[in-house]
């Protein structure tokens, strides 16, 4: 495997940290919770907040890569990169960056804003709240 595939993998790894993930094990386990870390050399993963497929609750688990057979995030991702557009509508040119690879936007250099909300207080935090306020309700799936 190349050196730009292997680094692909890995950037798509990372980017399924903090999300709910199923794990499924090569001895017929699988296990429901968020996606915490991973080591680059074993493929090891800890999930906390997980349950097995009898119910069972762990805290925290590990386990070893060796014993996976697949990682699949059932949530639909977080499209930030729409809501960096629409921030881009609001606000001059240059004025809100995105950081593709943390999945981050930070808008006049001020505020920061992720899939878990804004960070900062003020008017200007209280606008791009509201931004992103909406932003999630016209995302949300209809039920």
């Amino acid at each position: 495997m190349s050196s730009i595939a292997v680094g692909d993998f890995f950037k798509e790894l990372s980017a399924l940290l903090g999300s709910r993930v199923e794990v499924n094990t090569e001895i017929g386990k699988s296990y429901n919770g968020i996606f915490k870390g991973f080591d680059r050399n074993t493929l090891s993963i800890v999930l906390a907040e997980a349950k097995d497929n009898k119910g069972t609750y762990y805290h925290r688990i590990f386990i070893r890569g060796e014993k996976i057979n697949e990682i699949i995030k059932a949530e639909e991702p977080f499209d930030i990169k729409g809501l960096y557009f629409e921030l881009g509508k609001i606000f001059p040119p240059g004025e809100v960056e995105f950081f593709e690879d943390n999945r981050i936007i930070r808008v006049l250099k001020k505020v920061r804003v992720t899939e878990e909300g804004v960070e900062g207080e003020g008017p200007l935090a209280d606008r791009i709240r509201q931004v992103y306020d909406k932003y999630i309700l016209e995302k949300k799936p209809e039920k």
